[in-house]
């Protein structure tokens, strides 16, 4: 079967974190599981942004910078509030070259309000790849 949608390529279940868990824990969850980046959710279980490994750098040079303690911050603090997000049913060229667009390599995957999991560009590479595979084996 040739991945079409988001739903056929998507990483559900992704791993994510509380607005108000320290950073020095997203820090240890994205060091521990190599990932780039984590969904953040707020008190009632819903995606409210994301932290990055570059989020997570800029909040913590900021605080040395400023004489401050890195073990002081809360996810909240240091978290981009703007999430780049799609549906299981979009269409993965559709994702993929808003990916492009936004320079994003990650969009959480929501529906109803609620994040059912994670695409990455390593995800999209794949079903691109089986994409023109199928059409190359059709000729």
């Amino acid at each position: 079967m040739t991945p079409t949608s988001i739903r056929d390529c998507m990483y559900p279940n992704p791993l994510t974190i509380s607005e108000h868990a320290p950073l020095v824990q997203a820090i240890q969850v994205l060091t521990e599981f190599k990932l780039t980046g984590l969904t953040v959710l707020d008190d009632s279980g819903k995606p409210c942004g994301k932290i990055t490994e570059l989020d997570c750098i800029r909040s913590i040079l900021n605080s040395v910078y400023n004489d401050g303690n890195p073990e002081n911050i809360q996810v909240a603090q240091a978290m981009t509030h703007e999430i780049h997000s799609c549906g299981p049913e979009d269409s993965i060229v559709e994702v993929a070259q808003r990916m492009l667009d936004t320079h994003q390599r990650r969009n959480a995957v929501i529906k109803d309000g609620a994040l059912v999991g994670q695409v990455s560009s390593s995800n999209i590479l794949w079903a691109l790849m089986e994409h023109s595979r199928a059409r190359q084996n059709m000729r």
